[in-house]
């Protein structure tokens, strides 16, 4: 291909690239190593007949001015990411020679926010990611196991969770635990407990977004596996059948290796998906309970006082998050691609 050709084709693409994704990402990180500036202020004398006094006030106009000229704010290096809104290494190490037990330090730590927005983060990713592409799958298998005449109606029902609006399925699923909602009464009954509340634990907060996480991400998955489905080689599978194989050992050793590269796509779209959780919680308003790394974010950017550098800084670390999360799903398809 002429280099001319190669232009023509690449510079478009590289173009948006630096304007959408690394322009974004570096103005992030420049704003992470800036704090907003301090008040201006001024010492006043009052005099009277009965002697001078002292006293301080903000000097509005010199802030506002110091503020327009520089509107980053005071560069403070890396400091931002060391406070005890997010890595706190100091609070880290106070735990770590005050506890006797591991569990013990885990408790400490699982106190400051970041960590606590963190373990939150990890622990849905780690299991709505796997658990909805497993669902995905077997409801794939069984829809695709069924008669033609059905497979439509069944198919329309199996997208449901990705057809309503996400706020609206949230809303649905809020009001069924509420403690008059049906999901929420029976946990009552079969707890023996008519106080117990599902919004007003934190584990059960937890279990109650993490099942909508697999309800709501499951179709996803399903979608891509009942068409790959379709391309898996009949004339292979018919052999099976003919040596013997029963319906486990056709799917183990054919129709799982023949779906690997969607598997390996659908990780990485919901390793960073999931990780990015943030609509749950707002719609069941439990802020209070579980705060992910993206909650975090918008709580700093919310009310009066907007944190954009601790907000800055929670995204760069985010952004850190995410790449060593998807580093080895990258490594294994770059070896495989190699090896192609």
């Amino acid at each position: 291909m002429r280099h001319k050709t190669f232009l023509a084709f690449f510079l478009p693409t590289a173009t948006a690239m630096f304007l959408f994704i690394a322009l974004p990402i570096v103005s992030v990180l420049v704003q992470s190593v800036h704090a907003p500036h301090e008040q201006v202020i001024r010492e006043v004398e009052n005099c009277t007949p009965f002697g001078c006094t002292k006293s301080t006030t903000v000097d509005q106009d010199a802030t506002a001015a110091l503020r327009a000229d520089q509107p980053l704010g005071r560069f403070v290096g890396l400091g931002i990411y060391g406070d005890r809104s997010h890595l706190a290494f100091s609070e880290l190490a106070a735990a770590w020679a005050g506890s006797a037990r591991l569990g013990d330090f885990f408790d400490r730590i699982l106190h400051l926010p970041f960590y606590r927005a963190l373990a939150f983060t990890l622990t849905y990713m780690a299991t709505v990611t796997p658990l909805s592409i497993a669902l995905g799958f077997f409801v794939a298998l069984a829809v695709n196991a069924i008669p033609r005449l059905f497979r439509g109606p069944v198919i329309f029902v199996s997208l449901l969770p990705m057809i309503v609006t996400p706020l609206v399925g949230a809303l649905i699923l809020f009001w069924m635990v509420d403690s008059r909602g049906i999901i929420g009464a029976a946990v009552q009954w079969a707890a023996g407990d008519p106080n117990l509340s599902l919004k007003a634990s934190t584990t059960l907060t937890w279990i109650m977004l993490i099942v909508y996480g697999i309800w709501s991400t499951a179709p996803f998955a399903f979608v891509v596996y009942y068409a790959g489905l379709q391309t898996v080689p009949q004339d292979t599978l018919e052999s099976a059948m003919i040596d013997g194989a029963s319906r486990w050992e056709r799917v183990r050793y054919i129709v799982i290796p023949h779906l690997l590269p969607l598997t390996t796509f659908m990780a990485l779209i919901k390793i960073m998906d999931n990780f990015r959780v943030f609509e749950p919680i707002v719609s069941f308003n439990a802020g209070a309970h579980a705060q992910s790394l993206s909650y975090f974010i918008y709580s700093d950017l919310g009310g009066e006082t907007r944190l954009l550098s601790s907000a800055a800084a929670t995204s760069v670390l985010t952004i850190g998050g995410v790449l060593v999360l998807l580093s080895p799903v990258l490594v294994r398809t770059w070896r495989s691609f190699g090896r192609a």
